[in-house]
């Protein structure tokens, strides 16, 4: 784990007083976050929105989750920040599966999505309102929100549980929860790891000699689905790659190859290196499947 990661999942003795230090911080954090949810106005956009988020930093797979249902829907439209890139404003980053832009524009989260549903959609914007009224003007029939649980807007609300929960129940800075912890009950459904949803994780084009470069959130999460390495480069969430200091790492360990997720590829496209790839994808309890239906088919 990094230092960051330890403070919230598994701190230091001088890291859990820190964190009691900054309990008052974590209080009016709490209370801010929650009243802009509840005081936050209400729309109803008319059009099936399945929102998939969660109360805890980072890593609770909201990416893959979205992929392994949206994939059943054609004419969907999947919204989304777009944490990364380089770029402000509503952009469209694949319109029924045909991509649009590349990866400094859209972040990688969006063109990794754009990639995997050619069926479907893909628009990044701050403003999640305009990004669903221009799904509706595209043609969506149905939106699939990620991280949306703080809008008030008409929609089926999951809040996905991840396996790696915080130390402390606290909100942020003290904590790892983004609301407090008590805000699991407004969700329609809670998703527990395990338990609703399952990580499966297939080695692609694997070699002798793989250098593990990630650029995820709690990538300790990976060590479970890890073979053998030569080395790792372990870099923040949404970070994009210096060239020159990977192959100085890669001829050092000589590497025959570099180990990547999903999400890290996008980035990598024309690097030149060979990758191997860690394909991460969801089983979802067929009952959460149908649940999912049932709310999408309720709007015809």
């Amino acid at each position: 784990m990094r230092i960051i990661e330890h403070y919230f999942f598994a701190p230091f003795w001088w890291q859990k007083i820190l964190a009691l230090l900054l309990l008052p911080f974590s209080m009016i954090y709490c209370g801010i976050a929650t009243l802009k949810r509840i005081s936050a106005r209400y729309y109803d956009f008319e059009i099936p929105i399945v929102s998939v988020g969660n109360l805890v930093l980072g890593g609770s797979g909201k990416t893959p989750f979205i992929q392994e249902i949206a994939k059943d829907y054609p004419q969907s439209c999947v919204v989304l920040r777009g944490y990364g890139r380089k770029s402000k404003g509503l952009k469209i980053i694949s319109q029924q599966g045909k991509i649009l832009e590349q990866a400094t524009i859209s972040g990688d989260e969006a063109l990794m999505l754009a990639k995997m549903l050619p069926k479907s959609s893909v628009i990044v914007s701050e403003d999640r309102k305009k990004a669903i009224l221009e799904a509706k003007n595209l043609g969506a029939k149905v939106i699939f929100l990620d991280d949306g649980f703080r809008f008030n807007y008409k929609k089926l609300n999951l809040l996905l549980q991840p396996k790696l929960k915080p130390y402390f129940d606290f909100c942020l800075p003290s904590g790892g929860y983004r609301e407090h912890k008590s805000a699991y009950k407004k969700a329609d459904r809670v998703l527990i790891e395990g338990v609703d949803y399952k990580r499966k994780v297939d080695l692609l084009y694997p070699s002798e000699r793989m250098l593990l470069l990630t650029a995820i959130a709690n990538p300790s999460r990976l060590e479970e689905f890890l073979p053998n390495v030569v080395g790792k480069i372990i870099l923040k969430d949404h970070s994009y790659f210096n060239k020159q200091e990977i192959l100085e790492k890669y001829a050092k360990t000589q590497a025959t190859s570099l180990l990547v997720t999903q999400k890290d590829a996008i980035k990598l496209e024309n690097f030149g290196l060979p990758l191997s790839i860690l394909q991460l994808h969801l089983e979802i309890n067929p009952e959460i499947k149908q649940s999912i239906r049932d709310y999408i088919q309720s709007y015809q």
